[in-house]
């Protein structure tokens, strides 16, 4: 589950317990103190999850944009040759130029002056980037060490 999804939902699970503890003693002050802390925690973190940007990955006018809050990166669609997904605790995509070479990223968090991937979120599964790569006609890059036929060393 993504940070979004699991604020979001943890937000209103608070929420509704809240409003639980509210309903089993309506008069007495030791439920209605916590049952309103409660409310209003759900609520933040309910608010706090929302204002969570997802990347958006798009091709159009011959160009390819991912788009994640304010954070853009438009390339040409021309200088996109093929694509990886880092696997891992957070998922990540990198791109390629048309000589294989990883393109380098301005960093989005701007902790680093620049990387060599772009952060997904954890609930964006490899198979939903290789169906869009594929619509979008990028290739996936040969990730392999050796060269040849499967079986066969390179010297």
């Amino acid at each position: 589950m993504s940070r979004k999804q699991g604020e979001l939902w943890g937000g209103a699970v608070l929420a509704l317990v809240g409003v639980a503890v509210i309903a089993l003693g309506p008069t007495a002050w030791t439920h209605l103190v916590p049952g309103v802390a409660a409310v209003l925690a759900g609520a933040a973190l309910t608010w706090h999850g929302a204002r969570i940007p997802v990347p958006v990955l798009e091709v159009e006018n011959g160009e390819f944009r991912y788009i994640r809050g304010r954070y853009i990166v438009r390339i040409p669609f021309s200088e996109v040759g093929s694509y990886f997904v880092l696997a891992g605790r957070n998922r990540s995509l990198g791109l390629c130029d048309v000589a294989g070479r990883p393109r380098i990223f301005p960093s989005v968090e701007g902790r680093r002056a620049t990387r060599p991937y772009l952060p997904l979120t954890r609930s964006t599964s490899r198979d939903r980037v290789d169906a869009f790569m594929s619509t979008a006609g990028i290739p996936p890059r040969d990730r392999s060490l050796t060269t040849g036929t499967p079986g066969s060393r390179a010297a």
